[in-house]
């Protein structure tokens, strides 16, 4: 069975497999350990590329966009590894990055996934808001990085050096145990994209396993490589699947509550964004939430599978209290500020 299987999600990026696969490649290969990059139906020749500039590389391709959730969904089952690693496309990795992620989790079998720290490509010594030093969320099911709280990201000064157990890891670069991902029962494919990664790192906790920031490996996001961040389409996938996240997830008696709070909270964000002059974001808003409802039987049917899935989860992980009222209110912006 292959050791480590470096599974690299692609849709039209071409230019990105250009210029950071051959890090990858550089990095990564060693006896035991597979690259594989898997396309989403690109019209962009990077298939016929990845075939002629890395043959080492192997190839899986799929026929349509089918989505980051359901691409790695459907791709994951046709590999057989030890250990899946699911990075993007835009992400370039450096000289050993490898070794930590991978000695974490042999020293520790109840570690479920670990990340390494990310940076940002174009602003080298700051984190990238994707993942930063680890991810976390508030009782109010917000979430935030160490090294990024809401808009503002951290300059990297060592701060966060430390290894630490965090709620999620990034999907943009996860180490992750197969046995651990197939237990949980895999990415859920309704999410398409966005919070995806944190829905799957709550499902693992749940069943008793640890989610680590290993922040001696370091690599270097771009972010927003498919769908920028003023994009309405990435707004409605965000604030939908952040509803999906915790009506599959919460505790029972928190769930009706914290739906109706959060639902009250993102009409006040959509109203925002109309004043402010942006009406596609309201209507993005506007349709993530006529999307929720629509997907509540469907909701409950997965929550009552997962009734299951019942293990330890410690509460240092999650920040009990609000990140907007800290954020907006007493005015924190670094991670280290955060009352735990």
């Amino acid at each position: 069975m292959t050791l480590i299987a470096i599974v690299i999600l692609n849709w039209n990026g071409k230019h990105h497999l250009e210029k950071f696969l051959p890090s990858v490649c550089r990095y990564s290969a060693s006896p035991g350990n597979r690259i594989i990059v898997v396309d989403n139906g690109s019209t962009d020749d990077s298939v016929v590329f990845v075939g002629n500039a890395f043959p080492e590389v192997e190839l899986i391709t799929f026929q349509q966009n089918l989505g980051f959730a359901p691409g790695y969904h459907k791709a994951l089952k046709l590999i057989e590894a030890r250990y899946f690693v699911l990075l993007n496309s835009d992400v370039e990795v450096t000289g050993g990055w490898l070794e930590p992620l991978y000695q974490a989790m042999e020293a520790d079998p109840e570690l479920g996934a670990c990340m390494p720290k990310m940076l940002d490509y174009q602003t080298r010594d700051h984190f990238e808001y994707a993942g930063a030093a680890g991810g976390f969320i508030d009782r109010l099911g917000y979430p935030f990085c160490r090294g990024r709280l809401l808009s503002y990201v951290e300059k990297d000064t060592g701060q966060y050096d430390a290894e630490r157990n965090i709620f999620w890891a990034t999907g943009a670069c996860m180490f992750v145990r197969a046995s651990a991902y197939f237990t949980a029962g895999e990415l859920d494919e309704d999410f398409f994209a966005h919070m995806e990664e944190i829905d799957l790192c709550w499902r693992m906790k749940r069943i008793g396993y640890s989610i680590r920031a290993i922040p001696r490996s370091v690599v270097y996001h771009i972010g927003g490589g498919t769908l920028p961040n003023n994009n309405p389409r990435k707004l409605f996938l965000n604030y939908r699947n952040n509803l999906f996240l915790l009506f599959k997830n919460l505790p029972k008696g928190h769930v009706v509550p914290l739906i109706l709070l959060r639902l009250i909270l993102d009409g006040f964000s959509a109203i925002v964004y109309l004043f402010s002059g942006s009406p596609g974001f309201f209507m993005a808003v506007f349709k993530a939430h006529m999307a929720f409802y629509h997907s509540i039987p469907g909701l409950i049917r997965k929550r009552a599978r997962l009734q299951g899935l019942i293990g330890r989860l410690s509460i240092r992980e999650i920040y009990p209290r609000s990140i907007l009222w800290d954020f907006f209110i007493r005015g924190n912006r670094r991670f280290g500020q955060l009352e735990w």
